[in-house]
Order: C-alpha cells, then structure tokens, then sequence
C-alpha cells in the first residue's frame, strides 16, 4: 500500500508538468494560426510586390550605377528573405526586422543612386516597397513602433521624391497625394493587423480559462471520486473481515478471515483503478443466489436466505454481480452492525427482466436526514455503488424496521 502511494505521490509532478505544457500550448493556439495565415499571405504578397519593384528598377534612369546595384541587391535580397522566413515560420521577427531597419536608410541613400527627373508618371521602383516596410514593423515591433513606421516611411519617401523632382507646385501636389495615401493605406494594414491578433489573444485567454476551469473541476471530482472509493473500500470490505475475524471460532472461519482481509488489502491497493475490476464473465442467477446465502450467513448465522429463479432467468456481466454483491454485503453488515441481526431476512429473486435483492431487518430504523455527510456505507457503498452499473437501491426504513431493495433489469 505504501508503495502504491508513493507511486501515485510520484507521478502528481510529472502529471502537473504536462497540464502546464497542455495550457501553454492554448495561451497561443489561436495567435500562432492567424500569424501563420497572416505570414503566408503577406509573404506571397510581398513577392510578387517585390518582382514588380525588380521590373521597375532594371526599366528606370540610373543615376550612380554602383550605388543602384548596391540598394537593389540589400533591399531586394533583405525582402527576399522576409518572404522566406514568413512562408517558413522561421526567424520572422528577426528577418522582418532587418527588412525594417534596411528600408528606410535606403530611401535615404536613393538620390545617390536614381537620375533626376521631372516625370511624374511613373512610379520609382521604391515606392511599391513601402507599405512592405510598414508591414514588416507589424511583425517585428510593438503597436507605437509601427504606427511611427506608418509615418515615418512615406515622410521619407516623399522627401527624397521631392529632391530628385524639385519644388515645382504640381511635383509637391503629387508627391504630397502619394505619401497620404501610403500613411492611409499603411494605417489600413496596421489595423487589420492588430485587429485580428487581438481578437486571436482573447479567444485563447478564454480558451485558457476553460482549460483552467476544467482541470480544476476533473482534480475535484477526482479527489472526490478516490475519497468516495477509499471509504467506502475501508467501509464495507475491511468492515466484513472485521467482523469475520470477530466471529471466527473455528479454524475454518479463522482461515476464511483472513482470505477476506487479504482481499480487502488488494481492493485497497488497487483503489486507483476502475471500479469495476476483474473479469466480466456473465454469472448465472443460481451463483449469485448461493454467494448471496454464504454471505449472509457467514455475517450472521441465523439469518434467513431464500431465493425465486425463474428457469428465464439470464447470466449477468460480472461487474454488475461485484456490484450488486458488495452493496447486498454492506446492507447486511449495517443490520448486524446497528440492528444486531434482529431477524435478518435476505431474498433473491431472478428472472428474464433482471435479478433483485431484499434485505430487512426488524431493528429500530433510522432516519435518513440525520445520517452524517461523511457516513458513505449507504450513499456510497450501496446507492452509489449499484447506480454505477445502472441498477437502483431503495432504503425504507421506520421503527418497524428497515428494508433495503436492490435491483438490476436488463436493458434492451
């Protein structure tokens, strides 16, 4: 027994260390999938974008061609990395970031590398890319980090336009547009983003919160459910071969104590297991009839054993007879424990629709309110016990006597 309870006593860390694996794996179970939707498509995104800016550049004037070669291939390569890491899930936040962080100096360094010009029709190959800039602050910064991005890029851009352009009214009317309509289309994106990652924490909070809720009801019904097994274990199997031993006078009466009281060890021993223990193999009315009579008799020899089998009369499962025997043995053994066996009756009765079993007494009865919360022979041990294999026990009981009825029907 000592060793079954260390055992148990042993694997409560190791089961504590997986619930705790179990809940951190819902604290992101939603934020981890939308950021993965989100790095798919803008990953995609961002790729096709980023061939669109390529063909711009290699059609556009070039101004310094070392210089053009150089902001191409680190703000390109940088992008083209992003994407990697956004279609892979891996280095997100570090690759994103090195996107971030390259943009902006390369705006600042393009008037080395472009021609001048007064066009004003087509789009520099820099200007596709700097919502991807904001983009990118998404998934490597805080909220104030991005929406200063948001800012911070078209400012730059319409800045650097306006010196490869020069003052004229309409070039700062046209960059002006564009660089309202980048802030607007980046703030766009900034709240999707932060909309969908905040409905995603709040789905997984409460998702947590039920995995918390549940788990601590399942420990409490646990506990309860050991509490319920261990007392009523110690209640009506360690009670019996008390009571055997007690009456025990002869050394056959002796030796069958103690195979009782070395059963109710194992029992208890092995109280961490399913309530229905053993083998399942149906036992026919007549066996059950002839335990029932040894039972009672060896608990109170002058008690009177009858029984009715119907030639109908099917076999039961085993773990409904274990049921229905150890509740009939805990009945009798509150008669002779509280009413001294005045007038012990047990009756047995099978037939086609099921078996029932009877045990009366003429003792001075009791009340049932009164029954202490942490008495269980009769609300565990017996009502309990028989509804666990869908069977129903009655307790009648006055001060004529007490009655308690147990039944099983078969169901279709």
């Amino acid at each position: 027994m000592a060793a079954e309870l260390s055992d148990t006593v042993s694997t409560r860390p190791r089961r504590a260390a997986e619930f705790r694996e179990a809940l951190a794996q819902t604290q992101r179970f939603t934020q981890s999938r939308i950021d993965r939707i989100l790095g798919i498509v803008v990953g995609s995104g961002s790729a096709v974008i980023g061939v669109q800016s390529l063909v711009g550049a290699l059609n556009a004037p070039v101004g310094d061609p070392t210089w053009n070669t150089v902001l191409l291939v680190v703000v390109l390569g940088s992008l083209l990395l992003m994407c990697i890491a956004l279609l892979t899930s891996r280095g997100v936040r570090l690759f994103s970031g090195i996107f971030a962080a390259i943009f902006p100096v390369a705006i600042l360094l393009w008037p080395l590398a472009a021609a001048e010009t007064t066009q004003l029709d087509e789009q520099p190959w820099l200007w596709f890319l700097i919502n991807i800039g904001t983009v990118a602050a998404v998934f490597c910064s805080p909220l104030p980090f991005q929406i200063v991005w948001a800012f911070l890029l078209p400012v730059l851009y319409g800045t650097m336009r306006l010196i490869l352009l020069g003052a004229a009214p309409t070039a700062v009317l046209d960059v002006a547009l564009d660089t309202l309509f980048a802030i607007i289309l980046a703030s766009v994106l900034i709240v999707i983003g932060w909309i969908l990652r905040s409905l995603a924490a709040s789905i997984d909070t409460g998702r947590e919160g039920a995995v918390r809720s549940f788990a601590q009801a399942a420990a409490a019904d646990a506990v309860e459910k050991e509490r319920v097994a261990v007392a009523a274990l110690m209640h009506d199997s360690v009670l019996a071969a008390l009571i055997a031993a007690e009456r025990a006078e002869t050394e056959r009466e002796r030796a069958l104590a103690v195979s009782m009281a070395r059963e109710a060890l194992t029992r208890l021993a092995n109280v961490d297991q399913d309530a229905g223990e053993g083998p399942d193999a149906p036992v026919t009315p007549a066996a059950i009839a002839a335990d029932l009579a040894q039972t009672a008799r060896r608990l109170h020899p002058d008690a009177t054993v009858s029984s009715e089998i119907q030639p109908d009369a099917r076999a039961l499962p085993g773990r409904v007879v274990r049921a229905l025997q150890l509740a009939a043995t805990q009945a009798i053994t509150n008669v002779v424990e509280h009413a001294r066996g005045a007038n012990l009756t047990v009756s047995f009765r099978a037939d086609a629709a099921g078996v029932e079993i009877r045990v009366s007494d003429d003792g001075p009865g009791f009340e049932a309110e009164r029954v202490a919360e942490d008495r269980l022979g009769i609300r565990a041990s017996i009502i309990a016990r028989v509804a666990a294999v869908a069977g129903t026990a009655t307790v009648d009981s006055g001060p004529a006597g007490t009655t308690v009825a147990i039944e099983w029907q078969e169901r279709s």
